[in-house]
């Protein structure tokens, strides 16, 4: 009986470390216009972005923004400390997708666990918005320019909104996207850089 104790205690030692380093049960990102995540996930910047080049498709946090959600600065995160670097604005330096005012701009999200789904939001910073800050709610419009009703059906795999990109912004914006899941108190983050 002693001996089968034993056994019992060293598999849990084993398999608490094995499943503290599994990586966690991905969701999806905005892969294009690629988001910080997706440009962390392709090493495409020339900084650490940490852990979030290894799961991209991980930044899950509290859902019910703007009214509630992740804290100002931490927007693009999630809230998850862990996925951090996506929140520092690196001076303005993140790289940018060219658009233009009153273009349409498609979003295509890389869907990795089809969750039931509220919808998606699309918000955009102000005109005048500093690029070298942090996203908080006082940098962005918070009424969403697209927003997607998904009634609680599950997206795609490979997911695309189109969107009219609004008029009045020059220079260096971006767009925060909100996939809202229906069955769970968390929605996922994706934060795109733009240049008007």
């Amino acid at each position: 009986m002693r001996k089968r104790h034993l056994i019992a205690a060293a598999a849990a030692a084993i398999a608490l470390p094995i499943a503290a380093a599994l990586p966690a049960q991905s969701h999806g990102f905005i892969n294009l216009p690629p988001s910080r995540s997706a440009l962390c996930g392709a090493n495409a910047v020339p900084w650490d972005c940490g852990d979030i080049q290894w799961e991209p498709q991980s930044v899950e946090g509290p859902k019910g923004f703007p009214t509630r959600g992740p804290a100002d600065g931490t927007i693009c995160a999630g809230a998850d400390a862990r996925w951090a670097p996506l929140d520092n604005p690196r001076g303005g330096s993140w790289p940018t997708t060219k658009v233009t005012a009153g273009q349409q701009l498609t979003f295509t999200w890389e869907i990795e666990a089809r969750h039931s789904t509220s919808s998606f939001r699309y918000f955009l910073t102000k005109p005048g918005y500093d690029a070298s800050q942090p996203i908080t709610r006082a940098a962005l419009d918070l009424t969403p320019f697209l927003t997607v009703p998904y009634n609680g059906r599950q997206p795609a795999a490979t997911t695309t909104h189109t969107a009219t990109l609004p008029t009045g912004r020059t220079g260096h914006q971006v767009v925060v996207a909100v996939w809202d899941v229906a069955d769970t108190g968390n929605a996922f983050y994706s934060c795109t850089d733009v240049q008007f």
